[in-house]
């Protein structure tokens, strides 16, 4: 999915920014349920959001599992992946975005990297790797348009303290898993998720799954065979 990821006051910003880190940049942003797209309020309360996430993001250790001490972000899958990362924001770049940090690699490792798209219409595409689209929105209304401004429909969700808010993200994103206040990756394979757009065909899927991806058989079963009786019908 090309998932969204609304962060508005009231919201400490360093809690949201750890909270961010998580939703993009777990499994290098490789998860099918990363965010993608994070959206903030224009203005000062946005400021303060970005400013604390890339002061944490400029903190994440890069390297391979054996590194010690473990970092947080391991390699991309292969060598073309990560080409593919850079690639897609250098394009973000010829749209005119502004990068706030600019994508590094080494190989299969890409640092995390951070780009403000506001007022561009980038490529709605699920690109696994840790670069995450920034929107700048001028209300809630906005935002929320934004973040149903995609052809996937897999996961996103809402950082904030305002309990009204979450009501509506919740009766109004499209996405087949929402969380509020936890990180877009946060998804467990017992739970009934799914999904509209090309994230799903809007029915319960990981668990329940095996209930439309088979067919139903209906069975009659007698250990031994036995004559049934009827009227008219000798025995």
């Amino acid at each position: 999915g090309n998932n969204p990821l609304i962060v508005w006051p009231p919201v400490d910003a360093k809690a949201a920014a750890n909270l961010i880190v998580h939703s993009a940049f777990a499994t290098s942003g490789q998860r099918c349920s990363c965010a993608r797209r994070l959206i903030v309020p224009q203005g000062a309360a946005g400021d303060a959001i970005i400013a604390a996430l890339v002061d944490l993001a400029a903190q994440i250790s890069v390297g391979p599992a054996t590194q010690t001490p473990e970092p947080f972000l391991g390699p991309l899958v292969n060598a073309h992946s990560a080409e593919r990362a850079v690639k897609f924001e250098q394009g973000l770049v010829a749209m005119g975005a502004k990068p706030i940090m600019p994508v590094k690699r080494d190989g299969a490792f890409v640092h995390p990297a951070i780009i403000d798209v506001t007022g561009l219409a980038p490529p709605d595409e699920e690109l696994f790797g840790p670069v995450l689209q920034v929107y700048r929105a001028p209300d809630f209304d906005h935002a929320l348009d934004l973040a149903n401004a995609t052809r996937f429909g897999l996961a996103g969700g809402l950082i904030s303290d305002d309990a009204a808010l979450w009501t509506r993200v919740k009766a109004e994103m499209r996405a087949g898993i929402l969380n509020w206040n936890r990180p877009t990756t946060g998804a467990s394979g017992a739970m009934p998720f799914g999904g509209p757009g090309l994230s799903g065909s809007l029915r319960p899927s990981a668990y329940y799954a095996a209930d439309y991806v088979a067919y139903p058989v209906a069975t009659q079963l007698a250990e031994k065979a036995a004559p049934i009786a009827a009227p008219g019908l000798p025995q």
